[in-house]
């Protein structure tokens, strides 16, 4: 357990202060994370070994690459949550999804088409990284006026915003909460994204963290990351919102 952030050469980790992973990638099959059963549960175990209780599940949405829908979704999820109990792990689990905005999801928003979102209908999504989405704006104001309440991941890691924070002010305004990543504080994404992540805590842009884990190369980070004395450094100075999910 964590005793005192300041004055020791190692931590103990322990991310029970978060309590909550609301963006990961381990249903099996569905996008770029986990691909096997196998591989899953494991990440589970890191999960609890960490001292998370609840994990909500955020595959990919996006059409063209990885074709999910509730359809495709839902039932691995339930498999998942069955393969927890047989295999003994005390693991919380919930299931959303990561939409990318785009002409798709738009469309998905005018048809009113029921969304996979976390507890209190918040609907986390995701742009590209190679230029902002021109829907974004219209994707705000459609979830919204349907009473979503809007996550953009990983803002840090969109460097076409970099420069203006501006930018996330004017999200803000239209309801936009924002999710970072846990590794971006690292420097796993690069020194630009560390120096975004740290901006965008300093001027309390952010609100939830998640580790939008992927692969073992992640969970390997992830464990060398969360037990140095910057980590929690950085961590415990925020409020984090995950555990209201």
């Amino acid at each position: 357990m964590l005793q005192s952030i300041f004055g020791r050469s190692s931590i103990e980790r322990d991310l029970s202060f978060i309590g909550v992973d609301m963006h990961s990638h381990m249903l099996p099959g569905l996008d770029d994370g986990a691909a096997t059963i196998e591989e899953s549960l494991g990440y589970f175990r890191n999960m609890k070994d960490w001292g998370y209780h609840k994990c909500i599940l955020t595959p990919h949405i996006l059409p063209g690459v990885h074709n999910n829908s509730p359809e495709t979704i839902l039932p691995v999820f339930e498999r998942v949550k069955q393969e927890l109990i047989w295999a003994n792990i005390d693991m919380e689990i919930a299931v959303a999804a990561e939409y990318m905005v785009d002409e798709k999801f738009i469309d998905i928003l005018m048809k009113e088409e029921p969304l996979l979102c976390m507890g209190n209908k918040q609907v986390l999504i995701e742009m590209s990284y190679v230029a902002p989405s021109p829907f974004i704006e219209t994707a705000l104001f459609r979830l919204n006026i349907q009473g979503y309440k809007p996550i953009l991941a990983h803002p840090e890691r969109y460097g076409y915003y970099s420069g203006n924070l501006n930018h996330y002010y004017r999200l803000k305004e239209m309801g936009c909460s924002f999710q970072l990543n846990l590794l971006s504080l690292s420097g796993y994404y690069g020194a630009p994204v560390k120096k975004l992540a740290l901006h965008m805590i300093k001027e309390n842009l952010i609100s939830y963290i998640g580790t939008d884990l992927h692969h073992h190369n992640h969970v390997d980070a992830i464990k060398a990351f969360t037990i140095t004395k910057e980590f929690y450094e950085i961590t415990k100075r925020v409020d984090w919102l995950n555990k209201e999910l």
